[in-house]
Formats: C-alpha cells, structure tokens, sequence
C-alpha cells in the first residue's frame, strides 16, 4: 500500500533496481574467487584486521615497555638476535613485534574512523548539491575547491599543531579535511539518476524530494559511494603514519607505525629492521586496501567490463 498521495509506478521499480549491481553473496564470492587482485587484497586486509583484533594473544610484551639493556636487539635469525624478540627491538629496547601488532590497531582504527567520518560530510553534501542544484550547488562546490586549493598535509599540519595530538582529533581533522572527494563523486551520480524516468515518474505522482532523495537516488548511488570508501582507507593509513612521522599524530604510549618510522630512520644505516618493518607493514596494508578497493569497483560498478560479461 503506498500513501493517499502516492500510487504505484509501474515499471519504476524495476528500472530502479536495474541501476543497481548484484549484491548477492554467491555472487560477490563468485567473482572474489575469480580475481586475483581481489583475493590478495582480501586476504591482506583479513590479515592485518585479525592481527588487530587478536593483538594481546599473539605477543606477550608490552609494547611501551622499556628496556634499556636489551635495546636494539637484531631479529632472531641474525647473530645476536634471541626468540623472545623474533623481529628485534628499537632504540629504547621495545619489542618490535608487539609494537608491530598494536599498530595495526591504530592504522585501522583511524583509517576506518576518517573515512566514515569524511563519507558522511560528503554524501550527505553531495546529495543536497547534486539533487537541489541552483545556488546550494554553488555554495558547496566553492568550498569544496576552497579546500581543494590548500594542499591538505599543511592544512591538516596546521590544525593538528593548533589543536594538539590524539587519536580522535586526528580522526576528525582528516575526516574534515578529505570530504571534497566524496562530495563530486556522490554529486555527480546524483546529478544522472534524478534525471531517469523513474525518478521523474515519482515526483509526477507527488513524491517529496525526501522520498526521492532516500528511496529512489541514495540506493542506487550506493555502489559507487562504497567503492570511494575502500579507495580511500589507504590514503587516510599513510596521512596518519606521516603525520605521526613528523610527530603531529599519535603520541606515545599509543603505537603508531608511522612514529616507528619516525624513531627508526636515525639508525637506518646500523639496525634496519627498526624502521624496516613498520614500513613493510604500512605498505602491505595500503596495497591489500587499494586491491581490495579495484575488485571493489569491478564488482559493484555496473558500467565495468566484468558486469557487462
């Protein structure tokens, strides 16, 4: 039953729902196990997710535990190197496992955090841009190349100078300052399907723009604005680690990989494997999110070869 004001549209529905991807377990499944480039991805980003999650049973030292005797310590398969400290420790004599393990906590907690935070601005301005268009579109797409100008690493170094280091300021100041993307992309989706028939359909029998906006253009966006997201992970896990590299991020006794980095780069040429391996750990988790995104956008993009087939 639809309301006293609305009454059924007949094929609108169906020309709905064909603008939207199969989303279908088997399906998804199916296609992960026919991509290489998703699988990897898939098992990169489970792999770090598990080691965040799992993080207290999978070492036993404290990552901010100091031992001053024990510092610099080599991975265990070189000479000098002990089992208790398989991956060696840092300048302060921290275990460099265990300082690995609650990183991955960190990275994924403002990658994550960010993006939901930057998603959220920008759909929800995109959307008013793209469908009320005239001067809102105007007002937002202004601010959106005002922040486009500023190259965004000096403005979030300014702020996060200003307002000070944290977890959560830090998740707030690059949620803030990345929303621009999110916008454009989810304006101009917008901007092509309020013009389908369907849409037109609805509005002609007295549906409110809410209706419109939730019901009929905000599903049908949904796969491209996921894709974004994904995409967009891994540019938030290198902000973070480059902001906490030039100490403006996460402070001790949080553990971030890119303060492992920043402490480790002075004994580069003596101990390697203090700035080695939080870099390798950085690395492989931006690779398995940027893998995982382009399987994303295959899958779940119906204007990509792989749905067309």
């Amino acid at each position: 039953m639809t309301g006293s004001n609305e009454m059924p549209i007949p094929g609108a529905e169906q020309e709905s729902e064909s603008l939207r991807t199969p989303t279908g377990f088997r399906y998804i499944w199916k296609q992960l196990i026919l991509s290489k480039t998703g699988m990897l991805g898939s098992v990169l980003v489970l792999l770090v997710v598990l080691i965040a999650i799992c993080a207290p049973l999978l070492t036993s030292h404290d990552p901010a535990a100091v031992d001053p005797l024990g510092r610099l310590k080599p991975p265990a398969w070189l000479e000098g190197g002990t089992a208790e400290h398989w991956l060696g420790t840092d300048n302060l004599g921290r275990d460099m496992w265990s300082r690995i393990v609650y990183g991955a906590r960190v990275s994924l907690i403002v990658g994550m955090g960010a993006v939901i935070v930057s998603g959220i601005i920008g759909a929800i301005l995109g959307l008013l841009s793209g469908f009320y268009g005239k001067w809102l579109d105007a007002v937002i797409m202004r601010v959106g190349d005002a922040f486009m100008a500023i190259p965004t690493i000096l403005f979030m170094l300014v702020v996060m100078a200003i307002v000070g280091p944290g977890i959560t300021t830090l998740i707030f100041v690059i949620g803030v300052t990345n929303w621009v993307p999110f916008t454009r992309i989810v304006r101009s989706e917008v901007l092509s399907i309020k013009e389908r028939d369907f849409v037109h359909a609805a509005r002609s029998i007295g549906a409110k723009n809410g209706r419109l906006i939730l019901k009929h253009i905000l599903p049908n966006i949904l796969s491209s604005f996921i894709v974004i997201c994904g995409m967009n992970v891994g540019t938030t896990i290198i902000m973070e680690a480059s902001l906490s590299f030039l100490g403006l991020g996460i402070k001790p006794p949080d553990v971030s990989w890119g303060g492992m980095l920043s402490d480790g780069r002075q004994y580069v040429a003596t101990s390697w494997w203090v700035a080695t391996f939080p870099g390798l750990a950085i690395t492989l988790t931006v690779l398995g999110v940027i893998f995982l995104g382009d399987w994303l956008r295959d899958v779940l993009d119906p204007r990509t070869e792989t749905n067309k087939k």
